[in-house]
């Protein structure tokens, strides 16, 4: 038997998958000891991000975590309770809330994005632009296949 040309080419690919997820877990967590903003809970960050990204369209984010309302709910209400979101009544629909990044949310969203740019340059450098576009690519694919395995 002929041996691999690189360690992960006898990998599974959703065990890669998992594996470099971590790194960008690991140096999301890190920025956010530095931020004072360690107390973000469980899919948090993920939340900050999408706000800070799209303004306030929680229904979205929420959508793509693939939570129960329960949960997503809970989560908010954690978000806001340490400082990271503002809720309040929509002013031009008083049945429904609209959520706010805080000056903390702000700085947490600063610091994950820091963190993510920081990842993405090192694995940038080693392996250059056009192989992170390749990856990107193939990640997109990824989640066209999932999408089309769901309507049928």
């Amino acid at each position: 038997m002929a041996e691999a040309a690189n360690w992960y080419d006898e990998v599974a690919m959703p065990a890669l998958l998992r594996a470099a997820r971590t790194t960008y877990g690991s140096a999301i967590r890190e920025a956010m000891r530095e931020a004072a903003c360690d107390d973000v809970p469980r899919n948090g960050v993920f939340v900050i991000g999408g706000i800070a990204r799209n303004g306030g369209a929680l229904g979205d984010i929420i959508s793509a975590l693939g939570v129960s309302k329960q949960a997503a709910g809970q989560l908010v209400d954690s978000l806001v309770v340490r400082g990271y979101l503002d809720r309040s009544v929509d002013p031009q629909d008083r049945r429904r809330l609209t959520v706010t990044l805080t000056e903390r949310g702000r700085l947490a969203a600063a610091a994950s994005r820091l963190a993510v740019d920081r990842v993405d340059a090192e694995v940038a450098k080693r392996v250059g632009a056009d192989a992170v576009a390749h990856a990107r690519a193939t990640l997109a694919a990824m989640i066209d296949v999932k999408d089309a395995m769901e309507e049928r």
